[in-house]
């Protein structure tokens, strides 16, 4: 006579909310659908509906928190509204900030990758390596292999850590170009 198989102890939608919410918490960046799905051992719509429930919950009771999908996973974030209180709160820390040079090369490789260290000076005019530097340390940006042509010059992109740095779900949520017009004129 063949054993039977445990079934699988079904959790409630509430139970798998609260279980989601945890590991969103405890998470050190964004997590996944897939690994969600991995680790409560549910399958996708399950984990969406519980996703979305608990997203709508932060939503109805007006937190000062957000559950927002974010650089391939989801995330609990403050909301936009509170940001100027959080930035006043984290002005009385110590960060690490970026140069202005770093930013601009930064911007360049964000709009423009993949993007070599040539087109980046073609573009700013100045030389980038000390920026090129600062941006793999802070892990703002990544190789993305080399550029089949004479030379054969590194490529540079965003990274995850980018995305999530400044809150982006993906490459379609930075402002258009034509937005900064408005500020240099």
């Amino acid at each position: 006579m063949a054993k039977e198989k445990p079934q699988k102890q079904r959790r409630s939608l509430g139970e798998l909310v609260a279980a989601i919410e945890a590991l969103i918490f405890v998470s050190e960046e964004p997590i996944t659908v897939r690994m969600l799905i991995k680790i409560i051992n549910e399958d996708r719509d399950t984990v969406r509906a519980a996703l979305d429930q608990l997203s709508n919950e932060y939503d109805e009771r007006e937190s000062g928190l957000q559950v927002r999908e974010i650089g391939g996973g989801w995330q609990i974030s403050t909301r936009p509204e509170f940001h100027e209180d959080v930035r006043a709160f984290l002005k009385t820390r110590p960060s690490a900030k970026l140069s202005l040079a770093a930013l601009e090369t930064l911007a360049v490789i964000a709009y423009k990758q993949p993007v070599t260290v040539p087109e980046i000076l073609e573009i700013r005019g100045v030389q980038s390596a000390s920026s090129i530097k600062t941006l793999l340390d802070k892990r703002l940006i990544v190789s993305k292999g080399r550029k089949e042509t004479v030379g054969r010059p590194m490529q540079y992109g965003t990274s995850k850590d980018f995305m999530i740095q400044f809150g982006l779900k993906d490459l379609s949520e930075l402002p258009n170009i034509e937005d900064f017009e408005d500020f240099v004129q």
